[in-house]
C-alpha cells in the first residue's frame, strides 16, 4: 500500500440542519450529506422494516443497540484512518478495544489489495447537490475505486446492504465530476462484532446502475424536501 497524493481534496464543515447532516466546503453553501438524501428518501418498505424492527426491540433497547453501534463504527473507522496513515490510535476502553479487534480483522482480510491510497476520509461534493466523506479513495485490486468500511451487529446478506452499494455510487459520481476520474468501483469492507469479516465489490454495469439509483434519490430529495429543482443538464452531468 502506498500514497498517491494526486487530488486536493476540501475541508469541510458539517452541520446539523433540521437535525439533518449537511456540508459547508467553502462554497458558502450547505450540502445535504449522501446519508441524508438516501434516509430522507427510503422506501415505505424500509421505513416499515424499521420501524417493526423498534417496536419488537422496544424504543429504548433499540436506541441503545443503535448508538452503541454508532460508538463502536466510529473507534474502527478511527483505528482503520490511523493504520493507513501510519498514526496508530488506541482506545483503551471495553468498546474501543471491541473495536480494534474488529479494526485487525479488516486489516488482515481485506486490506491486503488497498495498493494505492489517494485520500481517507476524504470529503467529496458535487456542486450544488450533495456532500460526503469515504472512507478511502484510491487502487483496489487493480481499479480505481471507493472503499467504505463498516461494522455490523451480524454478518449481511449482499441483496441487505443496497443503501451501501448506493451511498458509494453518490461518492464516485462526485469524485468523477470534480476530478475527472472514472471510478466504476465500489468495494465494502465490513467486520461483525464477532469479528466476522465479510466483503462485497460492486462494480461496471451493476455499479453504473447503483449510480443512476442515487441521482434519482437526488432529484426525489429536491423535488420533495427542498425548494430547489435540479435541471436536466445537472442530472446528465
Amino acid at each position: 500500500m502506498k500514497w498517491n497524493k494526486k487530488f486536493i481534496y476540501p475541508t469541510s464543515t458539517r452541520a446539523l440542519i433540521d437535525g439533518k447532516r449537511h456540508y459547508d466546503v467553502g462554497t458558502n453553501e450547505k450540502l445535504p450529506s449522501v446519508t441524508t438524501i438516501l434516509s430522507a428518501t427510503q422506501s415505505e418498505e424500509k421505513k416499515k422494516s424499521l420501524a417493526n424492527w423498534k417496536a419488537r426491540m422496544g424504543a429504548q433497547a433499540a436506541d441503545r443497540i443503535r448508538d452503541v453501534s454508532a460508538m463502536r463504527g466510529t473507534s474502527m473507522h478511527t483505528y482503520l484512518e490511523g493504520y493507513i496513515t501510519g498514526e496508530r490510535h488506541l482506545d483503551l476502553t471495553a468498546l474501543g478495544q471491541e473495536a480494534g479487534r474488529m479494526a485487525n480483522v479488516v486489516i488482515r482480510s481485506g486490506l491486503g489489495d488497498l495498493e494505492e491510497v489517494w485520500g481517507t476520509e476524504v470529503t467529496l461534493y458535487y456542486p450544488g447537490l450533495y456532500a460526503g466523506a469515504t472512507d478511502v479513495v484510491g487502487i483496489y485490486g487493480g481499479r480505481e475505486a471507493i472503499i467504505d468500511f463498516k461494522q455490523t451487529n451480524k454478518p449481511k446478506q449482499r441483496e441487505w446492504i443496497f443503501d451501501y452499494f448506493t451511498q458509494l455510487a453518490g461518492y464516485a459520481i462526485a469524485h468523477n465530476y470534480v476530478y475527472g476520474t472514472k471510478i466504476q468501483s465500489g468495494i465494502i469492507l465490513m467486520c461483525s462484532k464477532d469479528c466476522f469479516f465479510q466483503k462485497f465489490e460492486v462494480s461496471d454495469k451493476e455499479f453504473q446502475g447503483y449510480m443512476h439509483t442515487f441521482l434519482k434519490k437526488v432529484e426525489q430529495y429536491y423535488a420533495n424536501c427542498t425548494k430547489t429543482p435540479i435541471d436536466q443538464d445537472t442530472k446528465n452531468g
